[in-house]
């Protein structure tokens, strides 16, 4: 088998039909290292291509003990032994090729490569993603299909502990799942899962940073880093500052920022956009 693209181990939601909503991926993998395809074909079976396998709590101990037994010192042991003690629905992701995301745990792996810094933007194929992403309400409790919101909320009002809805959208805010180091952001609201903040980044109340976007850090974000946009170190953007996305004008033009660059909004009343102090 050749080198595999990704995998990872993940704890995630399922609405009371069973699909997926959500996938938590601790570590995930670039590249991942081979004891732990080693345990994926002993214990589950694996052959190849990409795949989402749903564990059990017996095969998540089967893949610690296995991992331990052959003196595997990354962490994948220490999290399959965690996710056997939770009544979660686990899941081992198994990416060979970089293709199309096909379903939620392999979409939210790749959404997480990107946030953990594994990957930058436009660095791994996230065609079809609205596809595959379900609307999920994210609320004080977790993830919540939106057509099960009213009887969660009835429930938790009979309960005495209201259910606050944070927001109804496929991303959730990416300081839910991982927090990159060296980063500072104002609202958490305003970074969606699969963005990209490289070391040094800020991002203060206005700023806005979209999945598959991001900045090299260091930098400065109180404008929008809309989908697709990388910024290159060193560059700002200002308050009401704005770039246009990847997937604007049909998705075929790959927008960014260089290196050493301000980009600010236009005076009140103006049409103009100020790029680097100079009229653009």
């Amino acid at each position: 088998m050749s080198q595999m693209f990704s995998a990872g181990l993940g704890l995630g939601t399922r609405n009371s039909k069973g699909a997926w909503l959500e996938v938590f991926y601790p570590e995930p993998q670039l590249r991942p290292a081979q004891p732990l395809l080693e345990a994926a074909r002993e214990v589950l079976g694996y052959q190849g291509g990409n795949i989402a396998l749903d564990l059990s709590t017996m095969q998540l101990q089967q893949i610690a003990d296995h991992l331990e037994a052959n003196h595997y010192t990354g962490h994948d042991a220490r999290i399959a032994r965690a996710f056997a003690n939770s009544t979660k629905p686990a899941v081992l992701t198994l990416l060979e090729h970089d293709d199309t995301p096909t379903d939620v745990p392999s979409a939210y792996l790749k959404l997480h490569l990107l946030s953990h810094r594994l990957v930058k933007p436009h660095q791994t194929n996230l065609t079809g993603l609205f596809g595959v992403l379900p609307n999920v309400a994210w609320t004080s409790q977790g993830a919540v299909d939106p057509e099960e919101l009213p009887r969660r909320q009835l429930q938790a009002r009979l309960e005495g502990r209201p259910l606050s809805v944070n927001s109804v959208d496929k991303f959730p805010r990416m300081a839910d799942y991982v927090i990159p180091r060296g980063v500072r952001i104002a609202d958490t609201a305003r970074v969606r899962l699969g963005a990209y903040l490289g070391e040094g980044t800020t991002v203060m109340h206005e700023g806005f940073i979209n999945f598959n976007a991001g900045s090299e850090g260091p930098n400065m974000v109180e404008g929008r880093i809309s989908a697709g946009v990388f910024v290159g170190a060193g560059s700002d953007l200002g308050g009401s500052s704005s770039t246009m996305g990847t997937l604007s004008g049909g998705g075929n033009m790959i927008i960014s920022v260089g290196t050493e660059c301000q980009l600010g909004g236009p005076p009140l009343g103006a049409g103009d956009v100020y790029l680097a102090g100079q009229q653009a």
